[in-house]
């Protein structure tokens, strides 16, 4: 499945990619989140509980970034595993272009799961994964608007 869109953060550039580079704030952000750990400049490690219709389930796992495009953008690979629940594991895109005062984050996913949760359907899957998403970077443009303002 893939998702992309894309929002408008009153911040420059340089201050949103920071904060996308921040766990502290990436923890806040994460619907689901109870742990982010950053084990070195390019690899986090994460736990997040996530309900998906009827099946509840905690992911543990590792996400590696790539930030060769900097500060344009960069790209992220992530997998979780859920232990019965099944497994996610993807990928994004991410670009930030200046407009003027502003930032345009711009992103494209990749999301492929396994287990109880690939039986729960497609739709149920991608409305979730959308839901989530628009969640994340709502309060990750918030989070990012109010520390620019500051």
């Amino acid at each position: 499945m893939e998702l992309s869109d894309e929002i408008r953060i009153s911040a420059p550039r340089d201050v949103v990619y920071k904060a996308l580079n921040d766990p502290e704030i990436l923890q806040e952000c994460i619907p689901g989140c109870e742990d982010l750990t950053q084990n070195s400049p390019d690899e986090l490690e994460a736990k997040v509980v996530l309900k998906i219709g009827p099946v509840k389930a905690k992911f543990a796992g590792a996400v590696s970034l790539d930030n060769s495009n900097a500060p344009d953008g960069f790209s992220l690979f992530g997998e979780g595993k859920g232990g019965a629940a099944g497994f996610a594991k993807g990928g994004a895109e991410v670009t930030l272009t200046e407009d003027g005062d502003e930032t345009v984050l711009a992103y494209t996913a990749k999301v492929d799961v396994g287990g109880k949760i690939a039986q729960l359907g497609s739709r149920l899957i991608a409305g979730t994964a959308k839901k989530l998403s628009g969640k994340f970077f709502t309060r990750f443009g918030e989070i990012v608007s109010e520390q620019s303002v500051s």
